[in-house]
């Protein structure tokens, strides 16, 4: 098994730790988002992945994209350390957890994102820093509300186990940590992520734990 990932990926680093936290072993093939222009953007990775983004998991020959994706497949075929709850409603709020930060927070402060306000909108950097940060805010107030008016939040997101919503939520803390977001008006998300960092699978997956950390 083969992850092409990128240490300071959020997307990479939900599925480290997933993996992590499921034991499964794998290959890292580090994929540099900004050496030589991006070498997602390349040919030799994109006859990987054609969508030119990471991570990507390789499987006896077989290879796809979408963090969400992949873990839901690492759920389906190493059941044991379950990221899903048992029961459907359970689920399908982990599960709507996990995409408040995958699919509405963090995909508009994306890298590509960001290098087409600088590039072809012009923005200065002071804006695009601005933009980081607004966002990177807006996702976390909409997960302390998400988190502290539920019952079913205990130690981590849901209940005291940690599970897929947890394996995006400490990516996206720290982002917020590397651009100086301040997160003291979120009590609850960082109790969480306080909570996850005790734990060696998150420890492990850290970006400054990766074979390609700068």
């Amino acid at each position: 098994m083969k992850l092409y990932t990128y240490f300071r990926s959020s997307a990479a680093y939900r599925v480290r730790i997933a993996l992590n936290l499921k034991g499964i072993a794998y290959d890292a093939v580090p994929v540099h988002l900004l050496r030589n222009g991006g070498e997602q953007l390349g040919d030799a990775y994109r006859a990987v992945n054609p969508s030119m983004l990471v991570p990507a998991l390789e499987v006896d020959g077989d290879v796809f994209g979408q963090s969400l994706a992949i873990i839901e497949y690492l759920e389906e075929t190493h059941p044991q350390t379950p990221l899903l709850p048992q029961d459907a409603i359970s689920r399908a709020r982990v599960r709507a957890l996990a995409l408040s930060i995958a699919a509405d927070a963090h995909p508009i402060g994306n890298l590509r994102v960001l290098k087409y306000l600088t590039g072809q909108v012009g923005v200065t950097e002071e804006v695009k820093l601005g933009w980081q940060q607004h966002w990177l805010r807006s996702g976390l107030a909409t997960l302390e509300s998400l988190l502290a008016n539920d019952a079913r939040t205990g130690r981590y997101c849901h209940g005291d186990t940690p599970t897929l919503a947890d394996c995006c939520l400490v990516p996206q803390v720290f982002n917020a940590q590397r651009f100086n977001v301040d997160t003291t008006p979120y009590p609850t998300v960082m109790r969480i992520h306080q909570a996850c960092g005790e734990l060696p699978a998150f420890q492990q997956a850290h970006p400054s734990q990766q074979p390609d950390a700068e």
